[in-house]
């Protein structure tokens, strides 16, 4: 899903023009951003919270050439859901898991000869 489909989606629910609707969604966005760059964290609740957190420097290596290479130390923002969430994804896993129903009804019955 992009950003052009939310605005699609939010402006036929509410019955608004699709470019008021894009600008209200990247004021949205862009409030989120200065938020989380003011204060480290966002937590919206049944949503999950957004959270800048530093990492070290450290050393990797290169896959093609097994060469050792610096990282530098960097922020990064992170992502923890929040409970209505994660139920929701996990039903996804539930109702791939089950195994699909047999169909009722006659036309699943041998003919008869």
């Amino acid at each position: 899903m992009t950003k052009k489909d939310i605005v699609r989606t939010i402006a036929e629910q509410i019955d608004l023009p699709q470019l008021r609707t894009k600008e209200l969604v990247q004021r949205t966005f862009d409030a989120l951003i200065e938020a989380l760059v003011r204060e480290k964290r966002i937590e919206l609740r049944n949503f999950g919270v957004f959270q800048i957190k530093k990492r070290e420097a450290r050393m990797a290596r290169n896959p093609r050439t097994g060469e050792k290479v610096p990282v530098h130390a960097k922020s990064v923002v992170t992502f923890k859901p929040g409970k209505e969430m994660e139920a929701r994804v996990r039903e996804l896993d539930r109702a791939s898991a089950e195994p699909p129903s047999p169909p009722s009804g006659d036309a699943q019955q041998p003919p008869e000869g």
